[in-house]
């Protein structure tokens, strides 16, 4: 088990994403010698603004770590997580910007809210996305969520309005067969 050498560079043994990416990568290698059917599961336990908050620990989910195949590059977090205050049960995203535009949001966020509302079993998925965010805006609409509005997020966010787009369980069976069309313009 890896532990949280990734959330601020006052802890010993801080390591860069990249760092963290190779280094979870050989240990899943020497994991393998032991068993051969160990496979990499790399996950964050962190908000890039709440360096120290662990999702893991306190709510049980947190977003999944997106890594491109063919070069194992970390490339962004995607899934679902709920921290302290929040709006509600949230599915969402950020890619680094080489990223963008290869349909990694829509297929991860895809797999994120099947697994929110099967194995988590709840009942509503909220994306917050940025006024300015069309790209982000563009995904939640692939997915089919509508804008239910905005809102003010909490602390340490309090100066930030975000637009609120969701979508019920019933709602998603119904448009989770849209999100299978692929990659859009």
């Amino acid at each position: 088990c890896l532990g949280n050498e990734m959330d601020g560079p006052w802890q010993i043994g801080h390591k860069t994403a990249h760092e963290y990416a190779r280094l979870a990568a050989e240990t899943a290698k020497a994991m393998r010698r032991v068993d051969p059917t160990i496979e990499l599961s790399a996950v964050g336990s962190s908000h890039q603004r709440m360096p120290t908050f662990g999702a893991w620990e306190v709510t049980g989910v947190s977003m999944f770590s997106v890594i491109d195949k063919a070069s194992g590059k970390w490339v962004g977090r995607i899934g679902p997580w709920y921290p302290f205050a929040w709006p509600g049960t949230e599915v969402g995203w950020g890619l680094h910007p080489d990223a963008r535009g290869k349909g990694y949001a829509v297929e991860a966020a895809a797999a994120s809210m099947d697994y929110a509302f099967d194995v988590l079993q709840w009942t509503t998925v909220i994306h917050l996305v940025h006024p300015d965010n069309v790209r982000s805006r563009r995904v939640a609409e692939r997915l089919g969520a509508t804008l239910q509005g905005q809102t003010q997020m909490p602390a340490p966010y309090a100066d930030e309005i975000a637009e609120v787009w969701g979508q019920s369980r019933d709602e998603w069976r119904t448009n989770r067969l849209s999100t299978r069309r692929g990659p859009g313009p």
